[in-house]
């Protein structure tokens, strides 16, 4: 006599299914996620700029007109602004400038800032030697700070069908709030205190 193997119930199997979905869509973009970085800096695609060591050695008389873009998050309580509007630089030379970033709270905040660049077809050519994007900044209450940005154009510019009748390019930041670093973090109650107590001695 031949036993018939026992079907799932519909309804579990349906299930089954569906978490099967989920997991694997998951997997995805858990995976994604690296491969949209990496994609995104190779082909400049939503702006994103590249990194280079050094400025190329061949700088063309062709100019370009950099301008310059500054945005907060709604919980960032800094000040933030570009120190110059723009400037103009030519294609392949080094360019330098500054943001200010102002913390007007009683507090340390931490931030970070995303970037990007417009148009998008200009971003990968767009290369930034040293940026304050690269890393987080800590302002202490009251505190200004000047934060650099070195970049250049690549000549490879001009070599693109599109990108190559681009003659203004913005940059633009925005900061985000972070959580403060550990060591920040620990001396944030003691910082506050000391403000407190030298406000109320100049008062």
């Amino acid at each position: 006599m031949t036993t018939q193997p026992r079907r799932m119930d519909p309804k579990k199997r349906t299930a089954l299914q569906a978490t099967g979905v989920v997991l694997l869509m998951g997997s995805l973009g858990w995976a994604a996620v690296p491969f949209y970085d990496w994609f995104c800096r190779v082909t400049g695609f939503g702006g994103t700029t590249g990194v280079a060591e050094l400025p190329p050695d061949q700088i063309l008389d062709q100019t370009v007109t950099i301008r310059f873009d500054a945005s907060l998050d709604r919980n960032m309580p800094w000040t933030f602004r570009p120190v110059e509007r723009q400037m103009t630089v030519r294609i392949g030379e080094a360019g330098l400038a500054f943001y200010e970033a102002h913390n007007p709270t009683s507090r340390p905040v931490a931030g970070t800032a995303s970037y990007n660049v417009t148009p998008y077809s200009a971003g990968r050519y767009f290369d930034k030697i040293d940026c304050f994007c690269f890393t987080e900044q800590v302002l202490q209450p009251g505190e200004t700070v000047l934060m650099p940005v070195s970049f250049f154009v690549d000549p490879e510019i001009v070599n693109d069908r599109e990108a190559q009748f681009v003659h203004t390019i913005t940059l633009g930041y925005t900061f985000f709030e972070l959580d403060l670093p550990e060591e920040q973090a620990a001396l944030a109650p003691g910082q506050a205190g000391m403000s407190d107590n030298t406000a109320t001695a100049s008062n």
